[in-house]
């Protein structure tokens, strides 16, 4: 007997020895099936396997159970050992891991996802089929006995990293990777789960879980870091010619990025209060809601974000002198702002009458920087452009025109509206408020005028001046001149019907 389990002590030892090799691909990107014995148990050998079961049953049969279980324990454990080394899966303590720059901990945090993802679905998950496979025919005890200490270990090293990381300093620049982490053990924990679901192994779902607890905690922390240094922002730098304030494009850039995660936030933000920063005015105390099209907590988090952004800016428009450019400001940043919702993950978050509700203000904003910004050019025209007046009368009209629509220009040649659409719109807007009367002012003036003694330089521009002077605005400090002539302003000048003294 005893020459006889020696022989099958020695079989068992070797067949698991000899698919050894066979576990190498488990650190290989390509492998993708369930690592059971060596590879997967459909490429394993079927001999092996039902010898492996065989021995197994025999020796515990004839008492020699201590035997069996030790053999299959040490070398099962190697090969799990080794299959998590070649993932790169080390054992890091809490201080090692907060001792690592950035750059350091970011390179193993990719390692990580990698690696969590194999080691679960195909390495611990084939190790407790072929556990279960091998000592079939055995008590519940050896094979729950067998998987744990084959595997616990590696368990445990493989969810410790997260939940050390996960105590680290909260930073913004964590934030994704901390929801890349949250993200994998989420969606393995049903594997986990079921894979770990021995008593024995409580202590690997428990660090899962933890890891999950103590990563969704760290968002937390991050998003009330994100509200507090949006409402906190104390920048007074007005950006030149009321362009896209970089507070905007680094907030709507990071919330954009932030709607991509809207599994794993739904978890995190679900029990999350919401503060109204003192500092925020009365109109935008209310929460964004259902009349929003807003209603999941994930949509409301990510509106509430942008309405504190919004409300920022709201003051940041204060520091233009420029009224009309304050406005210009507003409409730049909301446009960018409703730009990156309808192009990116958020436009299934916010919705169309979202979407819909801030693009009117857009064009509120818009329609007041006209008002105030060519008011005095508007003003500066006969309220009937068509009436009959005197040739003096008629002339003074010209002197007022000019001169409040060559200040107008002067002001916001330098002024920016980067969104091409909204560029357009404006400039379309203001010519045809100002357009068609001037049209008919001159049509009606500017030969009697011209024909008068002394007047020279009185009809400046005609018509189509006015519309290259329109074409040339908002493209900031590179656009249009009076200096800079135009093919209408030249045939004006040599036709003789006005003077280019300008």
């Amino acid at each position: 007997m005893q020459k006889a389990m020696k022989r099958l002590e020695k079989e068992f030892y070797l067949i698991l020895r000899s698919n050894r090799e066979h576990h190498e691909s488990d650190g290989d990107e390509t492998a993708t099936e369930p690592s059971q014995f060596g590879d997967d148990v459909p490429s394993a050998s079927s001999v092996a396997m039902a010898d492996l079961n065989a021995i197994a049953h025999c020796m515990i049969g004839a008492g020699y159970t201590k035997e069996c279980v030790k053999i299959y324990k040490i070398i099962r454990k190697s090969i799990v050992d080794e299959g998590l080394y070649r993932l790169g899966v080390d054992r890091f303590s809490l201080l090692q891991v907060h001792k690592l720059d950035w750059e350091a901990v970011d390179s193993k945090i990719k390692t990580w996802l990698y690696a969590v993802k194999v080691a679960v679905k195909t390495l611990f998950y084939g190790e407790r089929l072929l556990c279960d496979h091998v000592f079939s025919s055995s008590s519940p005890a050896i094979r729950e006995s067998c998987f744990v200490e084959v595997v616990r270990e590696g368990a445990l090293d493989l969810f410790g990293f997260p939940e050390n990381f996960a105590k680290g300093k909260k930073t913004l620049e964590k934030m994704f990777r901390t929801l890349d982490i949250y993200e994998a053990i989420s969606d393995l924990w049903p594997d986990i789960e079921s894979i770990f679901s021995f008593e024995s192994t409580a202590a690997v779902r428990n660090r899962a879980i933890n890891s999950l607890i103590k990563l969704g905690d760290a968002v937390r922390t991050m998003l009330a870091d994100l509200e507090n240094s949006i409402t906190k922002d104390a920048s007074k730098i007005s950006v030149p010619g009321g362009g896209v304030h970089p507070l905007t494009r680094y907030v709507m850039n990071y919330i954009s990025f932030l709607s991509d995660y809207s599994g794993a936030l739904s978890d995190i933000v679900a029990d999350f209060p919401m503060e109204v920063p003192a500092s925020m005015p009365e109109a935008y105390f209310s929460s964004p809601g259902p009349d929003d099209g807003v209603t999941s907590p994930v949509s409301v988090r990510l509106a509430w974000l942008i309405l504190i952004l919004l409300c920022k800016l709201d003051g940041k428009a204060q520091f233009y002198r420029d009224v009309p450019l304050s406005y210009l400001f507003l409409a730049n940043n909301l446009r960018y702002v409703v730009n990156k919702v309808r192009t990116s993950s958020l436009k299934f978050h916010l919705g169309d009458e979202w979407i819909e509700k801030h693009d009117a203000k857009v064009r509120q904003y818009a329609a007041n920087y006209e008002r105030v910004g060519w008011d005095r050019v508007m003003s500066s025209l006969p309220a009937n452009a068509a009436a009959a007046m005197t040739v003096p009368e008629a002339a003074e009209w010209f002197r007022k025109f000019n001169s409040a629509f060559e200040e107008a220009y002067r002001k916001q040649s330098s002024w920016v509206v980067p969104d091409s659409r909204l560029r357009d719109e404006i400039k379309i807007s203001v010519a045809r408020k100002i357009g068609p009367a001037y049209r008919r002012f001159y049509e009606r003036n500017r030969a009697a005028v011209s024909r008068q003694a002394g007047s020279h330089g009185i009809v400046r521009y005609a018509p189509d001046d006015l519309e290259n002077y329109w074409s040339d605005l908002f493209y900031g400090p590179s656009g249009g001149s009076f200096s800079s002539g135009s093919s209408s302003r030249s045939s004006v000048s040599s036709s003789g019907h006005g003077g280019s003294s300008h």
